[in-house]
């Protein structure tokens, strides 16, 4: 019997974590759909910063190297490493746990009490549900199994008025990486980094109000892209 997506997903699982612990590193996601695994890191909670280019690169040539050895994935398969970034998936009950206090978005898998969409900050987050308090100050409590997409949102701060104290610190960091090929015979490997700053004033709730709400949209403030294709071909 071949393996089913579950039971890849769990081998994938079990490969990464003991590698993302000697990194320093934390497994945020792992998905295993269409022949592709996306594995999401990140640095533990209370950690000053994110994911940065040395480590994403380091953890993906780390996993996909176990990869080709334990050969849990049969026929050919993609890998991508990335890190949540700016704004984040929130799909697992401990995403919800660990973003409390931040701004979210939810998009509900039917209209409940005439809403389908609901923005607030979340407040509270179980196993089950979480609690979002909206801009009106009415809290909201939603199942899990409501939930067909929800994400954080990142709040763009003023920048200083000239003359007045410094402030801020840098905008969050997305990283992604990416190999692809067959399951074992790694004959090369190439990585380059593409780092750009989008300061897209443009974006509004509306973008989140959009019917097509995909996961395009949650792609559009990434700051870093590391493009990591390797390439495996039968030795």
């Amino acid at each position: 019997m071949g393996a089913t997506d579950n039971s890849i997903t769990e081998s994938v699982r079990q490969l990464a974590l003991p590698i993302l612990a000697d990194l320093g590193l934390e497994l945020y996601d792992l998905e295993y759909a269409g022949g592709t695994v996306k594995v999401t890191i990140d640095t533990p909670p209370g950690s000053p910063g994110g994911v940065d280019v040395d480590q994403l690169a380091r953890a993906t040539r780390l996993i996909s190297r176990d990869l080709d050895h334990a050969d849990p994935i049969p026929g050919q398969y993609t890998l991508e490493v990335s890190s949540p970034g700016l704004e984040r998936n929130l799909r697992l009950p401990r995403h919800f746990q660990r973003e409390i206090g931040k701004q979210v978005a939810v998009r509900l898998t039917n209209v409940v009490n005439g809403e389908r969409r609901i923005s607030g900050v979340l407040v509270a987050a179980s196993e089950t549900d979480f609690t979002v308090r909206t801009e009106t100050g009415d809290e909201r409590v939603i199942s899990l199994d409501q939930v067909d997409r929800a994400r954080t949102v990142f709040v763009w701060e003023a920048a200083p008025k000239p003359g007045s104290a410094k402030s801020g610190g840098k905008k969050g960091a997305r990283g992604k990486s990416s190999g692809s090929g067959p399951r074992s015979g790694a004959d090369s490997a190439s990585t380059t980094a593409d780092l750009s700053a989008d300061n897209d004033a443009d974006f509004d709730e509306t973008d989140f109000d959009d019917a097509d709400f995909d996961d395009t949209d949650l792609e559009e403030f990434e700051d870093i892209d590391i493009h990591d294709d390797q390439e495996h071909s039968e030795s």
